[in-house]
């Protein structure tokens, strides 16, 4: 577990990452970051949890149609 410090920044607040986590999880400045409400608090991600739905309905649709996709790509 990290310890951090949040800092007034203009009129936001920020923190920032160690480096250590930064190099880890291939951060590169500018990336956008993903904050995810839970009720112990948030969890900060780079994951875009929007995604995880959408690859869950495409890999459904394949699914489904896997028979029609298969004769159309011949």
């Amino acid at each position: 577990m990290k310890t951090i410090k949040l800092r007034k920044v203009g009129n936001s607040y920020g923190f920032t990452i160690p480096k250590e986590l930064k190099e880890k999880y291939n951060l590169k400045e500018g990336e956008k970051l993903h904050i995810i409400e839970n009720e112990d608090g948030f969890t900060v991600t780079h994951f875009n949890p929007e995604f995880e739905d959408w690859a869950k309905t495409f890999d459904k649709t394949n699914q489904k149609y896997k028979n029609t996709l298969k004769e159309l790509a011949k």
